[in-house]
């Protein structure tokens, strides 16, 4: 359950990186990704020959992206997983043969299979977990019949998981290459798993936190609690010792009489019993806890300690 907790936050992260939109649907949200993408459309749409592939992982973001598009009064197609299957191939055709068709705006439905040569740019919105998607939504534009130089582009939100993304997504990339790569200088490749693998991960992805400043007010009750515990202590060590001076004085009492062998027998039961009451500390001290029957015995203490101590100071 902690790792679906997990997952779910960086994926809550993934998706605050597009739009706030996307995590709590309240409009109109905030999103530096989508002002910027606005300038990248302005200067893309200035060339006559530009037709562009925009992927995103969430429709949210591409319905987003759909006014930006309409404003400006773009023709465009859209391929999601809600489009049935036998309407694809039109949008697909619509996309190849109608020059003032210059989208053709999608999720990663439309990351494998398509040929779209008919474009010359990829925008992607977000990154994928795995570098291979990312080369694949390329690909639907870079293959064979593409005879115009193809531009990638790749909008990443600064000082937010995207960035150490990008990190995770370099490594995967060099580990497959190292795989495939005859020519490779990577030799060994150590697979790592376990807990202890994705705390590193998860540091990689987030970054390392600077302390937080003091915080003086909670300094204050902290020293306030250490010096409550600290006095409990003192009189649990003190309520020990009068305990043990009382029973030290019965004994005294008694000492004249002799032990006889069952008055031996009833001392080995009885601290056995009191033993099984008893348990250690960190310190190794003995402790044993008792509970008052209710709040009137804790006045008739009081009230017992208030007379003994009173006769003391007249």
């Amino acid at each position: 359950m902690d790792i679906l907790r997990l997952q779910k936050a960086l994926l809550i992260c993934r998706m605050a990186a597009n739009s706030t939109f996307l995590v709590d649907k309240v409009p109109p949200g905030y999103s530096s990704k989508l002002a910027e993408f606005e300038n990248l459309l302005d200067q893309l749409i200035e060339e006559e020959d530009r037709k562009i592939v925009l992927f995103s992982e969430w429709t949210t973001m591409l319905n987003l992206i759909e006014p930006l598009l309409q404003k400006r009064r773009l023709d465009f197609v859209r391929l999601d997983g809600s489009v049935p299957q036998k309407k694809r191939h039109g949008l697909i055709v619509q996309f190849q043969k109608d020059p003032h068709c210059k989208f053709f705006i999608t999720t990663n439905a439309g990351s494998v299979g398509l040929n779209l040569q008919a474009a010359n740019t990829v925008i992607n919105v977000d990154l994928p977990w795995n570098p291979a998607v990312l080369e694949q939504r390329i690909s639907r534009v870079h293959r064979m019949g593409q005879k115009r130089p193809v531009q990638a582009f790749l909008l990443v939100t600064e000082e937010t998981l995207e960035e150490k993304l990008l990190g995770t997504l370099s490594a995967k990339h060099e580990l497959a290459l190292a795989a495939l790569d005859p020519d490779s200088k990577v030799k060994t490749v150590d697979l790592v798993s376990g807990m202890e693998e994705l705390k590193r991960r998860l540091e990689v992805l987030l970054g390392t936190k600077p302390d937080a400043a003091l915080d003086e007010s909670q300094k204050a009750e902290v020293e306030k609690e250490a010096a409550r515990l600290a006095q409990k202590e003192k009189m649990a060590n003190a309520g020990g010792q009068l305990i043990g001076a009382a029973f030290a004085f019965i004994g005294e009492m008694f000492s004249q009489k002799e032990d006889k062998p069952q008055d031996i027998q009833m001392q080995e039961m009885l601290k056995q019993r009191l033993s099984e009451c008893l348990e250690k500390d960190e310190k190794g001290q003995l402790k044993m806890t008792i509970h008052l029957p209710n709040e009137a015995f804790l006045d008739n203490m009081a009230r017992s300690l208030s007379q003994i101590l009173g006769t003391g100071w007249k």
